[in-house]
């Protein structure tokens, strides 16, 4: 029975810690949601017809708006994992 005790008692004091904090995942969320939005943004202008060319798959949306939207995102995602979930705490 004692040597029960002692493995409840090393269980409590041994917690999962997580590598990322909450602060981490809220901002890989909102990383994921921008890249999300790009891809969005980037899609369409494509015609039904493969014999019919439709010019609006060349627009400014598509071309430069959304893939800089993208890499907005995929940069929100790396300060993410590089942000220090501990600062600030002492």
């Amino acid at each position: 029975m004692g040597e029960q005790k002692r493995k409840t008692a090393a269980s409590q004091k041994h917690q999962t810690e997580f590598i990322f904090g909450k602060k981490n995942y809220q901002w890989m969320l909102i990383g994921l949601a921008v890249i999300a939005l790009g891809f969005i943004l980037m899609s369409g202008g494509g015609s039904d017809d493969p014999n019919v060319f439709n010019p609006e798959i060349y627009s400014w949306r598509r071309i430069r708006l959304a893939p800089a939207i993208v890499l907005i995102g995929f940069g929100i995602e790396v300060y993410a994992i590089l942000l220090n979930p501990n600062k600030g705490k002492e």
